[in-house]
């Protein structure tokens, strides 16, 4: 899957944008991302600083040697990226230049000023440039580059063509709030300039350096004004029920004086950070990139949750399986582990009656399978709802939940979020083989060729938007159906067809909604947005069956 550019921007210094990218980097890079950091602040650079004690060695190039190589004729990008050691993760630094012992070599102010840079774009740069992104993106999961502030050509080339994405940091005062949010309008402008072919900007905005812990009265002032000034970068990504106080809350990177002296990087000390202090708001900013601004009703909900599943990222798991039972049906569910361990599958039996249970932050798990007679049972409440808080990633090799029931057990006594599964059944007094090997192609199923599953992925997501029904039981259900088609949409743009499959069952989820009383009319502007792709979305099937 294609990486993610984030330009960090600031329209003023010392906000800490430098300070919060090079954190956010590590985090990723520890939660099992790929991630590159690129020091485009040429006239100020300052990332080799952050990642000096961890760097494993001086980078002997940076951006300014990418120009002078490009005039001296170099048609691919020279590598320069060095790798900076933050234990498992993979991540590298591409400076601003050569860094000997610790500092920019003699030349660097030389060579950086003598670049013109509209001289360089007439030259051809921009696609050079072009094709550097192509290799980061292809070798990266996440880009993050660090710009220059204010307006200028380095800024614009960070703003305008590189990113997919931005994340503006600002400072509460006046100078900051009065550019942030044009920043994204002149970055949108100048990209409609280009000749290449890049969406609006998405935004995240960052509110950096507040001051709450003496003067709070004074700082939640300010916090519900920069909420109100920011609030039009928030249209195009955040869940329509989660307001945008809350939301820049949790993108809110306090002052702590501690970390304000030099080039630190508190997220490697403060492992397991509690919520007052710096690296658990940093842990936050990274969640929200690592997950791609979506599902921020999950956030708003329960931030641990949200962050956990974006550090589970590519996480491996002891067990395919763990089965959950009651002691009247522990005979079955020892036969069904049986049949599975005898099909290859790594699977045991859960602990959830176990009182220590709930004190467990593991899992050893990747799928859950509950064994339900009857009715379900507390303990299998609780670790279903848990199973589910953690069911989610950032990639489409998701986390499955399963359910078998005994003759015993009617459909409809299940709880609203088992009833929508789709059940396996046990025949009495019989061992569970067949169940066990449907169990077992549900969870090691893979692709028969490479076009089957595209088309499967379209002919599911085409099923899903016919079935949506034309109202909903509440107004607000429509503000999910909305994220849900979004998300197909962008599955789609990215030719994703796991993501496209994962938005589609969204889609199915919420179009089974119950409700009482009076029903609510789908909105217009959703009726044609879901036409229109369905529109799509049939074409493309065409396309690939002709």
């Amino acid at each position: 899957m294609t990486g993610t550019v984030l330009t960090f921007y600031s329209y003023k210094g010392g906000v800490g944008r430098s300070f919060t990218l090079a954190n956010v980097a590590v985090l990723l890079a520890r939660w099992g991302y790929r991630v590159l950091t690129v020091d485009w602040d040429l006239e100020a650079p300052g990332l080799h600083h952050y990642f000096a004690p961890v760097l494993a060695e001086d980078p002997a190039g940076g951006v300014v040697d990418l120009a002078h190589e490009f005039l001296a004729g170099a048609k691919t990008p020279p590598a320069h990226a060095v790798q900076v050691n933050v234990g498992d993760g993979r991540l590298a630094l591409l400076a601003a230049g050569r860094v000997d012992s610790g500092q920019l070599d003699s030349s660097y102010s030389r060579r950086m000023q003598a670049i013109n840079w509209e001289d360089l774009y007439q030259r051809g740069f921009a696609d050079f440039l072009e094709r550097c992104r192509a290799e980061w993106t292809d070798e990266y999961d996440f880009v993050l580059i660090d710009s220059r502030t204010g307006i200028s050509d380095i800024a614009s080339i960070c703003t305008a063509q590189l990113p997919d994405r931005l994340v503006v940091v600002f400072t509460a005062n006046g100078q900051n709030l009065k550019d942030v949010v044009d920043v994204a309008r002149r970055a949108d402008d100048a990209r409609d300039r280009l000749p290449y072919d890049r969406p609006r900007h998405v935004v995240l905005p960052v509110l950096s350096r507040l001051d709450n812990r003496v003067e709070y009265e004074r700082a939640e002032k300010w916090q519900h004004r920069c909420a109100e000034v920011v609030a039009p970068l928030f249209r195009n990504w955040l869940v329509k029920t989660v307001s945008t106080d809350l939301m820049l809350r949790h993108l809110t990177v306090p002052y702590v004086s501690y970390w304000s002296f030099g080039e630190q990087l508190p997220v490697l000390e403060e492992k397991v950070p509690s919520a007052d202090q710096i690296s658990f708001a940093l842990e936050t900013v990274a969640a929200v990139i690592a997950q791609q601004f979506d599902r921020t009703d999950v956030l708003a909900d329960n931030r641990d949750v949200y962050v956990a599943a974006a550090r589970s990222h590519r996480k491996e798991f002891e067990l395919d399986l763990l089965v959950s039972s009651p002691r009247p049906s522990m005979r079955a569910a020892t036969d069904l582990i049986d049949e599975l361990r005898h099909l290859g599958l790594h699977v045991d039996r859960s602990l959830s009656a176990d009182p220590e249970f709930l004190d467990q932050t593991d899992e050893p798990a990747k799928h859950l399978c509950l064994v339900v007679d009857g009715q379900l049972t507390r303990w299998q409440t609780t670790e279903a709802e848990r199973f589910l808080r953690h069911a989610f990633g950032a990639e489409g090799d998701q986390r499955q939940l399963f359910c078998v029931l005994t003759r015993e057990t009617d459909r409809e006594d299940l709880p609203g979020f088992l009833r929508n599964l789709r059940h396996l059944e046990l025949e009495p007094g019989m061992r569970p083989v067949s169940v066990a090997r449907q169990l077992h192609d549900l969870i090691m199923a893979t692709p028969v060729s490479e076009t089957e599953p595209d088309h499967e992925a379209l002919r599911t997501a085409a099923a899903a938007l016919r079935d949506l029904p034309p109202d909903m039981p509440y107004a607000e259900r429509f503000a999910l159906v909305t994220q849900a088609v979004r998300g197909m949409e962008a599955a789609l743009d990215d030719g994703d067809m796991d993501l496209l499959l994962n938005r589609s069952a969204d889609l199915v989820l919420l179009s089974r909604a119950h409700g009482n009383g009076n029903r609510v009319a789908t909105p217009p502007n959703l009726r044609d947005r879901v036409s229109t792709l369905l529109n799509r979305i049939d074409r493309r099937i065409k396309t690939s069956t002709d």
